[in-house]
């Protein structure tokens, strides 16, 4: 008689008990705790059953660029996720006709909503610490170069003075009932360079809301990491060369960062510019000047605990140059910086903070 003949036959006799000797629960236990091993071990399984734990991947595009993700879950959470997007597309995007920033642009409503209560909120901050570098009410100026949401202007030296007279934060606030208040009818918010790094915070939050402890968040090369990578290691992320590229063919990686918990942004003036008379013309606008920057400062990477912290201080050290972002730095220690810039020969040079956490070449 067959193994499963014999198998077959027992199931219809009445059951009997077989007494456990000592080696039996030896061997039991030792079988128990090699699986509790295996499953905790497994950096892919902390928290969950082995047959439930996976790194899934999305991507797609939101705020005129892409957006890629990798998350630990035991389900897809792609739809929240695009919904957390388009949340905060509609609520911050200047190219959105029926965005909460067009209505308040245009004029015709005041009223705002939670997202961007935080972002204004935010950027009211950072302006403050970076003496009017970073500022949302840019604009019209950056429309005028040809970088914004409106068609660029002859430029002309009266034509900026005009604009820079409705240029500054201090023309706008925020009232008690949620509402934006101008002193001056033509001012008008630009979030760009701080959207895309709320939107990676706001895709992480929700992902940590739906119990995700291990995730990568990456929008536009804005990132926002949390836990491990699928290896069970930080996430190691790429520093791009600042080369000169407006077409984004070139990929050169500068440096890579091996980090944890951290959001991490990259500003530059090397992908959007354009040629004109000789001279390059980038989208990084002074709002003092209400014109593109020239100095040697090629390209800014900040961390912070939030990406669009990160985001905003990486556009103001474009603003501000080299020396006056490491002025910065030195009252910001819980900031870390890696800046690229042009030295006196012309070459690549970088300056970083002591803390910032680079993979060995």
């Amino acid at each position: 008689m067959g193994m499963f003949s014999k198998l077959n036959e027992s199931l219809d006799m009445p059951a009997q008990r077989h007494p456990l000797r000592p080696w039996h629960w030896l061997l039991l236990l030792l079988l128990i705790a090699g699986t509790v091993y295996v499953i905790i071990e497994n950096p892919a399984n902390k928290g969950k059953s082995p047959d439930q734990a996976s790194y899934l991947k999305c991507e797609g595009d939101i705020f005129g660029t892409i957006y890629h993700m990798t998350y630990l879950s035991a389900t897809d959470l792609s739809e929240g996720i695009d919904s957390v997007l388009q949340d905060v597309d509609a609520s911050l995007s200047p190219f959105n006709p029926n965005s909460v920033i067009t209505a308040i642009n245009n004029g015709t409503s005041m009223s705002t909503d939670d997202h961007f209560c935080n972002v204004f909120c935010l950027a009211k901050t950072i302006s403050a610490e970076t003496d009017g570098a970073f500022d949302i009410t840019v604009a019209p100026l950056v429309n005028a170069w040809g970088f914004g949401f409106k068609n660029r202007q002859i430029i002309t030296d009266s034509l900026i003075q005009s604009l820079l007279t409705h240029v500054g934060i201090e023309k706008v606030d925020l009232n008690a009932s949620g509402e934006i208040e101008k002193a001056d009818t033509a001012v008008m918010l630009d979030m760009s360079a701080i959207a895309k790094g709320y939107g990676v915070d706001a895709v992480g939050l929700y992902l940590e809301s739906m119990g995700v402890d291990n995730y990568m968040v990456e929008i536009g090369g804005e990132v926002r990491v949390r836990g491990n990578n699928h290896k069970g290691n930080p996430w190691n992320i790429g520093i791009m060369r600042p080369e000169a590229d407006s077409l984004c063919q070139q990929t050169e990686i500068e440096q890579v960062i091996s980090v944890t918990d951290i959001s991490m942004a990259t500003s530059g003036n090397y992908r959007n510019f354009y040629e004109e008379g000789g001279r390059r013309y980038a989208h990084t606008i002074d709002p003092h000047t209400g014109r593109p920057v020239q100095h040697t400062l090629l390209s800014a990477t900040v961390l912070a605990s939030d990406c669009a912290t990160a985001d905003a201080y990486a556009t103001a050290f474009m603003v501000m140059g080299l020396k006056r972002s490491q002025q910065l730095l030195h009252r910001h220690p819980e900031l870390q910086a890696y800046l690229i810039y042009s030295d006196d020969t012309h070459h690549y040079a970088v300056w970083q903070t002591d803390n910032i956490p680079l993979q060995s070449k």
